[in-house]
């Protein structure tokens, strides 16, 4: 019986350990890569290595957004992610009429 008590406390750390080893590296996770952006006179912006799930304001209304990174990013035409435009895939860009000026990459 001790040795059976013993192996149950050692799977038990084991286990609590794994949980907080993941459950940590979840928490700060980004896209690797950037979000390229840009307005109507051709100037560039980027986001690098953006964080997941974060309301990302844009310096200016975009005119085309790029997604450079490895996740799909959401773009929103209001400033606090608000009234979505559309999901751009990894290696997607597109062109806006209305001028996105937020973005959020999807976890």
């Amino acid at each position: 019986m001790p040795v059976l008590a013993r192996l149950r406390k050692v799977g038990l750390a084991v286990g609590m350990a794994a949980v907080l080893v993941t459950g940590l590296s979840g928490s700060a996770e980004a896209a690797t890569g950037a979000i390229r952006y840009f307005n109507l006179a051709g100037d560039e912006f980027r986001i690098d290595n953006p964080p997941d799930n974060v309301c990302l304001t844009l310096q200016i209304r975009a005119s085309l957004v790029s997604n450079e990174t490895n996740k799909t990013v959401r773009v929103y035409l209001g400033t606090n992610c608000n009234t979505r435009v559309t999901d751009l895939a990894p290696g997607r860009a597109l062109a806006y009429g209305g001028g996105p000026q937020s973005v959020r990459v999807l976890p």
